[in-house]
């Protein structure tokens, strides 16, 4: 009798500990969100400061003043437009490419399969300058350097690589029968992939997409080896000639950077949920 009143009291023990907030957990981990989160407050906390020289820059502003944010717009609208055109269309560029590839590499038995696989892997280890470097001998050839279409093929092979190894491996997971029910039906390889893989792939797409249009958003080295001229300038190019050429007005420049970062938190916010889905779908079979 003694025993069992013990194990009761020893189970209501660990109960009540498991529903117990922890306290410590919950403190370290808003620490370690504001540490993460700082620097994106300083960057809207300067540019909201009229004028502000870094070392005069408060922690919180006195008054608002949205002059910094007006002076961006009109100085770098244009090159806000070119990177939004230049990422959208190397993400569409990225997934035409990508989602035949992933298709083939995880439903044909081809041979070298594998070593393509691994071998796709392998050059996301290759350094950008040496891509960049290149990619400009052949562009003067092609006559694609200071172009639209230049820039979205050299960012659209940013995301290439992972999105194809993402797709692949949530296709794999697709049950056969489902393809071969489709077969059954009249459809060809093609129908197959556009009608069934593809949409019940829809997580992978949109989380290749998202992340194939985060690194053409933010290319740097692209922008300014495989462009000699202003005609194709986006704004991570903008911002660096801008920061040169105000380096003493941060508000301006921070002004500029946080503009810069809308469309990407917007869409990050937007797709978050398919992005967890489609990264851990693939593991799932």
């Amino acid at each position: 009798m003694s025993s069992t009143t013990s194990t009761a009291a020893d189970r209501g023990a660990r109960t009540t500990r498991a529903k117990r907030p922890d306290y410590l957990s919950a403190a370290a981990g808003t620490a370690i969100l504001a540490v993460l989160l700082f620097p994106l407050y300083w960057m809207v906390n300067t540019a909201l400061q009229p004028e502000a020289a870094l070392a005069e820059v408060r922690w919180v502003p006195q008054t608002l003043d949205l002059g910094n944010f007006g002076r961006a717009w009109s100085s770098q609208a244009d090159n806000l437009l070119t990177s939004i055109l230049v990422a959208l269309g190397a993400v569409a560029v990225c997934l035409a490419l990508a989602a035949p590839a992933a298709y083939a590499l995880a439903r044909f038995r081809l041979p070298g399969g594998r070593a393509v696989v691994f071998g796709t892997l392998i050059t996301q280890m290759v350094p950008g300058i040496v891509v960049a470097n290149a990619l400009y001998n052949a562009y003067v050839e092609l006559n694609l350097v200071n172009s639209y279409l230049g820039l979205i093929l050299a960012d659209a092979s940013l995301g290439l690589p992972f999105t194809i190894i993402l797709l692949r491996a949530f296709m794999v997971s697709i049950p056969e029968e489902v393809l071969e029910a489709g077969m059954v039906d009249g459809a060809g390889r093609w129908l197959v992939m556009l009608r069934i893989a593809l949409p019940m792939s829809r997580n992978a797409l949109i989380t290749g997409g998202l992340f194939t249009f985060l690194f053409a958003w933010s290319d740097f080295l692209f922008a300014l080896t495989l462009n000699t001229t202003d005609a194709v300038k986006p704004v991570t190019l903008g911002i660096y000639e801008y920061l040169g050429a105000h380096v003493g007005d941060w508000g301006a420049v921070m002004a500029v950077a946080t503009l810069s970062s809308i469309p990407a938190a917007v869409l990050l916010v937007l797709a978050q949920r398919y992005v967890a889905a489609g990264i851990s779908g693939g593991s799932i079979k």
